[in-house]
């Protein structure tokens, strides 16, 4: 496949088939991410992946309760990729305050997109969830206060007919070249 058709065909999947994934593909899709470049090198991340239904489950209880209830359909996921990140090192620090960027985001970010694309590559449905309660998750994982949840990415396979691809605005709308 085209890499510009496995970018066409990856959507945000929010229905998943009773069906796990295997292990293999789980590290296959996590090495995909740390692969990933990262500002000054610096590979912030970390990931912890739950792929046990019944710990799925509890854990979406947690943290999908209350405003973000409408993302308890991960509980249906076959696995859940939880997306840490540290954010201390000085240079990316100093180059964050001074430019007004999280470099350490956009890393995540690169990073969680590649396993959503490694994902898709394995017939395997991704979406991107930030919206959850992260004090619970992290009391629930026992993840240190200094290491930030800024991702959990739900897996699972799906039936590709049941997706809604969301509609995009047209090149004209985005794109312009520079001209003096």
């Amino acid at each position: 496949m085209k890499f510009i058709d496995l970018v066409k065909k990856r959507v945000s999947v929010r229905k998943y088939l009773n069906r796990p994934i295997p292990r293999q593909a789980l590290l296959d899709c996590v090495e995909a991410a740390r692969l990933a470049p990262s500002a000054c090198n610096a590979q912030p991340w970390r990931f912890i992946i739950i792929d046990d239904k019944e710990t799925i489950k509890e854990i979406t209880s947690k943290i999908c309760h209350g405003v973000y209830s409408f993302n308890s359909f991960i509980a249906e996921s076959a696995a859940l990729v939880i997306a840490l990140s540290d954010r201390e090192g000085f240079l990316r620090k100093a180059a964050g305050v001074l430019k007004g960027t999280d470099y350490y985001l956009i890393d995540i970010g690169i990073a969680c997109e590649h396993i959503a694309l490694q994902a898709e590559e394995l017939e395997i449905g991704s979406c991107w969830i930030g919206w959850f309660d992260e004090r619970r998750l992290k009391k629930a994982l026992n993840i240190p206060s200094k290491i930030k949840a800024d991702v959990i990415l739900a897996l699972g396979y799906y039936d590709p007919q049941l997706t809604n691809p969301k509609p995009r605005k047209s090149p004209q709308e985005t794109v312009s070249f520079y001209n003096r």
